[in-house]
C-alpha cells in the first residue's frame, strides 16, 4: 500500500483515498506533505513487519491461533506507529 499511495499519490483532498485525517485534510498543502510522509511510513512499517515475520517464522513455531493474534496485533501496532509518526510530522512541519 505504501508503494501504491507513492506512486499514485492523491491529487486533491478526497474522502477516498489517500492518508485521511482531520489534520491532513485541512489544506492542500498539509494533504500533499501527509501522502509522503505516509507512504514512506507504510513502506518502513511493511518491511519491519516483513523481517519480524521472517524472523519468527524460522525460528519459532506457534500453533495456528497463537499466529492469527501475533499477526493481527502486529499489524494494529504497525498501524498506530503510522499514524503516529505521520501525525507528529504534520504538526512538526505546520
Amino acid at each position: 500500500m505504501g508503494n501504491l499511495l507513492r506512486i499514485f499519490p492523491p491529487k486533491k483532498i478526497n474522502r477516498w483515498y489517500g492518508y485521511r485525517t482531520s489534520s491532513s485534510m485541512k489544506s492542500q498543502e498539509r494533504w500533499d506533505f501527509a501522502q509522503i510522509i505516509a507512504a514512506k511510513e507504510m513502506i518502513k512499517q511493511g518491511f519491519l513487519l516483513t523481517l519480524f515475520g521472517m524472523f519468527t517464522g524460522f525460528f519459532f513455531h506457534f500453533d495456528e491461533m497463537t499466529n492469527v493474534i501475533l499477526i493481527v496485533s502486529l499489524v494494529l501496532v504497525s498501524s498506530i506507529a503510522m499514524i503516529y509518526f505521520t501525525e507528529r510530522a504534520l504538526k512538526k512541519n505546520f
